[in-house]
């Protein structure tokens, strides 16, 4: 399947515009809290912007883990299972509203930076550390006296839901103002340093932070969506791995972690030897290749 940088982009803005619906919630500076507000959308979507009509999976499985209760977060658990297993890391490349944002910020024209290697391969490994203790452990076991616990991802860190709903609230509630402390401070600085690292790096956030890339990406391997090399009809120009802005090493492990299944390297190959689409079948010298990195 061929889909063209602005194909793509239009259905990323439609995705945005189909998860954040609430159109007078920018006006009113209210949030959402129809039906609707129960069900997980795809990407990464802040619960509190006045726009969202769905909750963002992160989110939610911080708010389950931190009840109080020794309770499997299964509906969480579950979508995040059914969106990995069907897409992968598509999610990353066509359903995430942050995502978009980084990727339009990446297009302004200015030289952008390329990081070495052996800082880059093991800044891959954040996002995962940050699944591991900002969205479980901290949640499960750091409670309060009442035995609850805080979403200290979303609390913290998350920079999509101080751009999202941050910053909308403060801007249309002049009660919100009088109560901006540390922690507000501290979550717009980190929202700067990723909006400005964006322009200079492709998608830092999705590269390093973002756990719920971190999920999908286990997936990527054997979910129903694939990426496909033909290898008779490569001939190993890898005209497609400098085409790809997330590293991927495309020859060698084309449905790598780190792959969001944009396209750029099926655009990129003059010979036709990259596809993608559901249930295709990777050629056993692939699976060798992808096993053994």
């Amino acid at each position: 399947m061929k889909i063209t940088e602005m194909k793509r982009h239009i259905i990323q803005a439609a995705a945005a515009l189909l998860t954040n619906l609430n159109i007078k919630g920018f006006f009113t500076g209210s949030i959402y809290k129809g039906a609707t507000k129960q069900a997980c959308v795809p990407g990464l979507n802040c619960y509190s912007c006045p726009g969202a009509v769905g909750a963002c999976p992160i989110g939610s499985l911080q708010a389950e883990l931190g009840k109080g209760r020794l309770r499997f977060p299964a509906y969480v658990t579950g979508i995040l299972l059914f969106f990995g297993v069907i897409f992968g890391r598509l999610i990353c490349g066509f359903f995430c509203l942050f995502g978009f944002i980084q990727d339009l910020l990446y297009k302004i024209p200015v030289p952008k930076l390329v990081i070495p290697k052996k800082i880059d391969k093991p800044l891959r490994y954040v996002k995962y550390a940050i699944l591991l203790i900002f969205v479980i452990i901290l949640p499960l076991f750091l409670r309060d006296e009442y035995g609850t616990s805080a979403p200290y991802f979303c609390k913290l860190i998350c920079p999509a839901g101080t751009l999202e709903g941050g910053i909308p609230l403060v801007l249309l509630n002049t009660g919100l103002r009088s109560v901006i402390g540390f922690l507000f401070r501290w979550k717009v600085s980190i929202l700067i340093i990723i909006v400005a690292l964006s322009i200079f790096i492709y998608r830092p956030f999705c590269k390093y932070i973002c756990p719920l890339g971190a999920i999908y990406s286990l997936f990527n391997r054997f979910s129903f969506y694939q990426m496909h090399l033909d290898r008779s009809r490569c001939i190993g120009c890898k005209q497609c791995e400098r085409q790809c802005k997330m590293g991927v090493e495309i020859t060698k492990n084309i449905n790598s972690t780190e792959c969001i299944r944009c396209g750029a390297c099926i655009n990129a190959c003059k010979k036709g030897a990259i596809s993608s689409g559901f249930n295709l079948q990777r050629s056993k010298t692939e699976t060798k290749n992808a096993s053994a990195t």
